[in-house]
């Protein structure tokens, strides 16, 4: 079956949908990008992702195209043409389409480009890695500052990821000034006594709308979290690690540039907390 995509208020088949050569985002990775998953058919976090993209087009300068009403049409749409049961929705907001090349803005009204598409991933919440946890590298962090903001400049992180595969691992966590920043595509975490700990919002992480509920559901099942920056010597002795984000959910880490991390098994705090996100996103998803 033809997969049906969203460009800019139309439904096309995969192969006839295209875009600009000239289009910002193709040009400048002038635009930013939100992922939400689908489980048994529902948005999950989709409020969420909605605030997050609101304030990434905002720190931009880019004119928000739609309204919330209009997303969560579109998305909904794209899960009934393409039949997801359990997947991912991408959706991507440039700048637009200015008719030339300039490293300069183009004017105010110029139209945003505004692209949807979804990713079948049965099982996604079954995932065989849960059980097994993530084997994790370290890599310098080499990106622009403002990670913030949920750009489509993602070839750093990708760089990052085939890096960790090319090592035998499956992620790679990147530092900055001795200290852990995030993963590829994914916050991070640790977990020492009854203390989970992960660094603190600012322009060096994404605002993770999995974090952000991750943390809500620790702490309503009197978990202690600490906001704070940790190194990777500090992760590696570490009691339990793992990651989370809108398509891993919570993913348990066993390793750390080789070195065990606990007892090199998923832990009881990662296995919680990802059964607590899946039960509650699913009674509340869209």
């Amino acid at each position: 079956m033809t997969r049906t995509v969203y460009v800019n208020g139309d439904y096309l088949p995969e192969d006839q949908a295209t875009v600009s050569v000239f289009d910002r985002g193709f040009l400048m990775a002038d635009g930013v990008y939100e992922v939400v998953s689908v489980l048994g058919g529902k948005l999950i976090d989709f409020d969420g992702h909605m605030v997050r993209l609101k304030r990434s087009l905002s720190e931009l300068a880019i004119t928000n195209p739609l309204s919330d009403d209009d997303y969560l049409a579109a998305h909904r749409e794209l899960v009934a043409r393409n039949d997801i049961t359990d997947g991912l929705v991408y959706l991507q907001v440039t700048r637009g389409n200015p008719g030339d090349r300039d490293f300069a803005y183009p004017p105010a009204d110029t139209v945003p480009t505004v692209v949807m598409f979804t990713q079948a991933k049965p099982g996604l919440a079954d995932a065989p890695a849960a059980r097994t946890g993530w084997k994790i590298v370290s890599v310098e962090d080499l990106r622009w500052g403002r990670r913030d903001i949920k750009t489509v400049q993602l070839l750093y992180p990708s760089m990052a990821k085939m890096e960790a595969k090319a090592r035998g691992a499956d992620d790679a966590w990147m530092v900055q000034d001795g200290a852990v920043t995030e993963g590829t595509s994914n916050n991070a975490y640790i977990v020492k006594g009854n203390t989970i700990i992960t660094r603190q919002l600012s322009h060096d992480i994404l605002h993770g709308i999995t974090r952000a509920a991750v943390l809500r559901f620790a702490r309503e099942a009197q978990m202690q979290v600490e906001e704070r920056a940790f190194t990777i010597a500090e992760a590696q002795a570490a009691d339990e690690a793992f990651v989370t984000s809108a398509s891993a959910f919570v993913m348990p880490v066993i390793s750390i540039d080789g070195t065990p991390v606990g007892a090199g098994e998923v832990g009881p705090v990662a296995r919680r907390l990802r059964e607590i996100y899946l039960e509650e996103s699913l009674k509340t998803g869209t």
